[in-house]
């Protein structure tokens, strides 16, 4: 027995051992199980918490600028409490009765509690003594005197709005007469295509019209917003102009920089415009872009810009304008609270320099020692002015407002520019009795190699397709201009189509003196899209007429006749 229980006494010290490594492996068994799962999730996930992390620190930054923003709104606030208290206490004393003392001045019928109040408001004290000594802050009438001439001088003359404000991102385009032609229209255009729908809800548009003639300021007004319709009607794009009275007499300016009298009037004008824009726009949003009003822009390029900042704002780093585009002062970015730095600057010089060159001064003035090199003075300006590439917008308006004047200046980091937009069309024998300039012929137009440019429409001029096989159509669309002369358009010109036969319903139609049937005709931006009826049937032959006059050359840069194939 003392053997048996040796014997099994010392199986079970055997199997001890065997038993601990069987639960080690369960335990490492079940490890695994656990481990591996979470770092599959972890390795997969990381993307995912990184980009939530980073929207994280956009939103914070966000936050940070808006509470920056409703901070300066509330110092004006402040301020125009302090100017009216001011204003009151000068007014108490002036009614301060010789050797008296200001409780005496005050209105008898006054309770002593508004009495304090008053002297509280004011800083006059009940002695008088030196308190009548108002100390006044300098202020822009000291610059622009002629403001103080009338109530309505900083008051825009005109303003369409629908009081859009606390948006991310406002975009300031002041336009002026030009004497060859407008790019205005196109540009808005441009923009808005180039905008998503989240973008355009967080956006204000203020068109600047800078001009004070009432003739031509309406005008260009009822065709914004005869164009743009929608945009205007819930707040999109705001459309103002400055009254007479805000500009001085311009022939009071002094003459600087060597610069002709007329040249000196365009760009202090200049100054002034961005001035009253910025002022216009400061207490509307987050960032003020400065664009012009002939520019080309790349899609989504509010997202962009404002991604930029944001991230600048969240790691700390300092800045004063982020510059996308190395042309002028077109798209520079600015925060809405430090416009009043520009504001005041321009003011104080309008007379003096052109307006890239004041902004230059600013940033020299903000970051340069004057101990230190001009080495150091660039890398330290570059620390406030930040450049970016490539470009988001390009300059395409070759004729300036300043008269004689032609900009051809480009910004090579944009990139190419798309001058058409090719299709494949159906085989068809092609006419223009307009003559093409060079090789930019109907014809390869038509077969989608380039884009088709003619020398000045005359009325009754066709351009004719014959279609080798006649069809039934089912939309067409015709783009005139393209992004470099975006004026190159075809006005007054109708879309006409010549059926296999003629439909029984030929007399409804509004027809041509040839048989033709007029089923289209392109608008004040160029463009001629839409369908052919199919109840004309088979279509032989499609046309564009011309019916009046152009001073422009005409540039057809998309040419898309689409068959219908349904039975």
């Amino acid at each position: 027995m003392v053997r048996l229980r040796l014997y099994f006494g010392a199986g079970n010290r055997a199997m001890a051992p065997s038993l601990a490594a069987l639960r080690r492996r369960h335990v490492l068994f079940v490890l695994i199980l656990v481990f591996v799962p979470c770092s599959i999730f972890v390795l997969f996930s990381q993307p995912d918490l990184k980009i939530q992390e980073q929207a994280v620190v956009q939103r914070i930054a966000e936050l940070q600028l808006k509470l920056q923003h409703l901070d300066a709104m509330y110092r004006e606030r402040e301020e125009d409490v302090h100017v009216l208290s001011q204003q009151l206490g000068q007014l108490l004393m002036e009614s301060l009765p010789p050797g008296g003392n200001v409780s005496n001045s005050l209105p008898l019928h006054l309770s002593p509690e508004v009495r304090t109040l008053l002297r509280n408001l004011t800083g006059l004290r009940p002695g008088g003594g030196d308190s009548t000594q108002l100390l006044r802050l300098p202020s822009a009438y000291q610059f622009l005197p002629h403001l103080l001439l009338s109530p309505s001088s900083l008051r825009p003359a005109i303003s369409i709005s629908r009081g859009r404000s606390g948006v991310s991102v406002v975009l300031g385009i002041p336009t002026v007469k030009r004497e060859v032609q407008s790019y205005l229209l196109a540009t808005l255009q441009n923009i808005l295509d180039s905008m998503t729908q989240e973008e355009e809800e967080d956006v204000l548009i203020v068109v600047f019209i800078a001009e004070t003639e009432e003739e031509y300021v309406n005008q260009v007004a009822n065709e914004v917003r005869d164009h743009f319709l929608e945009e205007v009607e819930v707040g999109l794009i705001e459309i103002i102009a400055p009254t007479a009275a805000y500009y001085p007499d311009w022939n009071t300016l002094r003459v600087t920089l060597g610069d002709s009298r007329e040249r000196v009037k365009w760009r202090s004008k200049q100054n002034l415009d961005f001035a009253f824009l910025m002022m216009y726009a400061q207490p509307r949003g987050m960032f003020y872009i400065q664009l012009e009003d002939d520019i080309l822009v790349k899609p989504q390029f509010v997202s962009t810009m404002k991604t930029i900042a944001l991230e600048r704002i969240a790691n700390k780093q300092q800045w004063f304008v982020l510059d996308f585009c190395q042309l002028g002062f077109i798209g520079k970015m600015f925060r809405c609270v430090e416009l009043p730095w520009l504001i005041q600057f321009f003011f104080m010089f309008y007379n003096d320099k052109p307006v890239d060159w004041l902004l230059d001064h600013v940033i020299h003035t903000k970051a340069c020692n004057l101990e230190k090199d001009n080495k150091q003075c660039k890398k330290d300006k570059d620390e406030l002015w930040i450049h970016y590439k490539p470009s988001l917008f390009q300059h395409i308006g070759t004729y300036s407002s300043l008269k004689g004047k032609v900009q051809k200046l480009k910004d090579k980091q944009f990139g190419k520019v798309n001058l058409f937009t090719p299709h494949s069309n159906p085989d068809a024998e092609v006419s223009s009795q307009i003559k093409a300039y060079k090789q930019y012929t109907l014809k390869r137009a038509y077969e989608g190699e380039t884009f088709f440019w003619g020398l000045l429409p005359q009325p009754g001029d066709h351009l004719l397709f014959i279609f080798k096989t006649p069809l039934f159509i089912k939309k067409y669309t015709f783009r005139s201009g393209n992004a470099e002369h975006p004026s190159d358009r075809l006005y007054n010109t109708t879309v006409e189509v010549l059926p296999q036969q003629l439909p029984i319903t030929y007399d409804t139609y509004n027809t041509t003196a040839d048989g033709f049937i007029i089923v289209g005709k392109f608008d004040s931006l160029g463009l001629a899209e839409g369908p052919v009826p199919r109840a004309l049937g088979i279509i032989r032959q499609m046309r564009l007429t011309v019916h009046s006059e152009t001073d422009n050359w005409a540039i057809l840069s998309e040419i898309s006749i689409l068959p219908d194939l349904g039975r």
